[in-house]
């Protein structure tokens, strides 16, 4: 799912799209991880688990919703993708705090709880962008091909 900028929007307009958007997703990362370690009892990184599913979840339904499979990126919407996906889901989900904690539990030998926090993390995402896919698609009244 390459982007090429349509003659219609500067690289101006594009960078400061997907940084305010980047800005707004990293805090939202930031708040959500803390409220749900806050409330948690488990020493487990469910704050980045529920942040990256639910991200996942979010880009598969504006995939679905504006991502046409022969043409790329539907008309008119290069501007949202740029902003919401690129900028604020690009920065609210992140393979670096991700590989940070799986790193973490298996350095402190917690091999299990590595194990489990990989494995949950890729097929729940992986889910949750097909279930975001397929609303996207639904919601425009498209069969989704799977």
């Amino acid at each position: 799912m390459g982007l090429r900028l349509s003659s219609d929007i500067s690289i101006a307009v594009a960078l400061s799209l997907v940084a305010f958007g980047g800005a707004a997703g990293g805090v939202a990362r930031f708040t959500i991880d803390r409220w749900v370690m806050a409330r948690s009892s488990v020493d487990f990184p469910l704050g980045t688990l529920l942040v990256n599913v639910s991200g996942a979840l979010l880009i598969g339904f504006l995939a679905g919703l504006w991502w046409q499979p022969d043409t790329g990126l539907a008309a008119g919407v290069q501007g949202y993708w740029l902003l919401l996906a690129l900028g604020v889901l690009g920065s609210y989900t992140t393979v670096s705090s991700f590989s940070l904690q799986a790193m973490t539990l298996l350095q402190e030998r917690r091999i299990r709880a590595a194990l489990l926090y990989i494995g949950l993390s890729f097929l729940l995402t992986l889910c949750a962008a097909l279930i975001g896919l397929w609303t996207g698609f639904t919601a425009l009244g498209v069969a989704a091909d799977g």
